[in-house]
């Protein structure tokens, strides 16, 4: 899609997927179990928040792999919600992930696949087409796994491919994400477990978190740290400031893209303004509309506005 506007938010997905979400009335093993009309939606980290800052009256340029008849299908998912995109063809199949509802139990089963392998040649690509467009940027946001023929370092790759953009997000794991933070980043958006596993503790209270925080602090370059946990709501991080938000009373009907909901809606409030208490209202309301949808469908704009006013954001410090 030809590129004219100038370009605000790029994202980059580097494994990509076609989500496939369903229901069933009960999961059994060993029966064939009828399912409703499957849903699909584009999926991966990066156009999951592309969408979601669509949604928000935020434009956003979607970089990503894609190959075969899936990776067609996943160009015209993403097209079908008007996200602008750069689309670096690729030989192997885009992958597809499924979705499964229990009706019964309101248990939902997801089931990921690795990916496509990508080759030296595809994901150069992709970074060389991030490096091309990032001077334009005000954010690049690099979000998701990594998929098999990706090195490790990959993310610290993509810091240094966007060297023109003021601010670099990059919302990983394990050793994907540690490559990143060598480089450099302005935020993280962690959810408890995968933050535990980069500070390396096993506490969850909030003194303990707020401490690992001021020591990420001190070992990488972060400017900010976004600390999603669930329905026991979130942390913002900064050298000098903590910020804590409750979690919302919501019986969640999904939990799929809760944290790309999460990311969108705080981007999109930094977009227009940098008052980091508004954008992590904005981030919970985004993550917590989310639940309300189905499958893989993220938030819903009309749900992040109303759910933004009854979050509650305290300073825990400086107070």
């Amino acid at each position: 899609m030809a590129e004219t506007a100038p370009i605000r938010i790029v994202t980059l997905t580097i494994n990509p997927a076609v989500d496939i979400s369903t229901s069933v009335k009960k999961m059994q093993p060993f029966v064939k179990m009828r399912c409703a009309e499957a849903q699909r939606d584009p999926g991966g980290g990066g156009i999951n928040v592309a969408r979601v800052l669509k949604r928000l009256g935020t434009d956003a340029t979607a970089i990503y792999p894609a190959g075969g008849a899936s990776g067609q299908t996943l160009s015209a998912l993403v097209e079908r919600e008007a996200v602008r995109s750069i689309v670096i063809p690729t030989s192997n199949e885009t992958r597809e992930d499924i979705t499964v509802f229990d009706e019964t139990t309101r248990e939902q089963f997801r089931l990921v696949f690795p990916g496509t392998h990508l080759s030296e040649f595809e994901w150069q690509q992709c970074l060389d087409a991030l490096a091309r467009i990032s001077c334009q940027a005000a954010f690049v946001i690099a979000s998701g796994s990594l998929p098999p023929g990706a090195p490790d370092d990959f993310y610290g790759r993509v810091v240094q491919a966007s060297k023109g953009a003021a601010r670099v997000i990059v919302d990983t794991t394990g050793a994907a994400l540690k490559a990143a933070l060598a480089a450099g980043v302005y935020l993280i958006k962690p959810n408890l477990r995968e933050f535990q596993d980069l500070a390396g503790i096993s506490s969850a209270d909030e003194p303990s978190l707020i401490a690992a925080g001021r020591r990420l602090f001190d070992r990488y370059r972060i400017e900010i740290i976004a600390l999603s946990m669930g329905s026991q709501g979130a942390l913002l991080l900064t050298r000098d400031m903590a910020l804590r938000a409750d979690g919302l009373p919501i019986v969640p009907v999904s939990v799929s893209g809760a944290g790309d909901s999460f990311l969108g809606a705080m981007v999109s409030s930094l977009a227009h303004d940098d008052n980091l208490e508004r954008a992590f209202r904005y981030g919970i309301a985004g993550g917590s509309a989310a639940l309300l949808s189905p499958g893989t469908g993220l938030c819903r704009a009309e749900d992040v506005q109303r759910l933004a006013a009854s979050v509650n954001v305290t300073k825990v410090y400086p107070v």
